[in-house]
């Protein structure tokens, strides 16, 4: 995928809110210099970049994404997955619609987190163990 991100080299460096408006997921980035993270629904820990792609489309031809980074609970530090959301927004050029995700506000984008932890869950998993059991027993 032919992508621009907005995104930034993990650094740890004092806020300065007159980057931005730490509320919004491209405020937040700009303030602390570094990607919002998040813990999902399922307890791992997310990080999140802001992605743009061509679409295809002439009428809106470039869509912003999110990605959302899954990172190793056990064993030796890394990524062991990433989920990503469809298209959000869109713009005529992949700053325009990169703008416009990145004026999201922190709660609905962790939004969009638990939505695809849950959907990948339900992907995976579609009963519960205690709906299985009940099966079980009945039969």
């Amino acid at each position: 995928m032919g992508s621009q991100t907005l995104g930034m080299p993990g650094r740890h460096l004092p806020p300065d809110p007159d980057q931005g408006d730490a509320n919004t997921i491209g405020g937040y980035m700009a303030v602390h210099a570094r990607p919002a993270a998040f813990e999902g629904p399922d307890g791992m820990s997310y990080s999140v970049s802001l992605e743009a792609d061509a679409t295809g489309d002439p009428v809106r031809p470039w869509g912003a994404f999110l990605l959302f980074v899954r990172w190793r609970r056990i064993g030796e530090q890394g990524v062991e997955g990433h989920l990503e959301t469809g298209y959000l927004e869109f713009g005529d050029s992949a700053p325009e619609a990169l703008a416009l995700l990145g004026s999201w506000s922190l709660s609905s984008v962790r939004s969009e987190l638990d939505q695809l932890v849950r959907g990948q869950e339900q992907a995976r998993n579609p009963r519960k163990w205690w709906d299985v059991m009940r099966t079980e027993d009945t039969e």
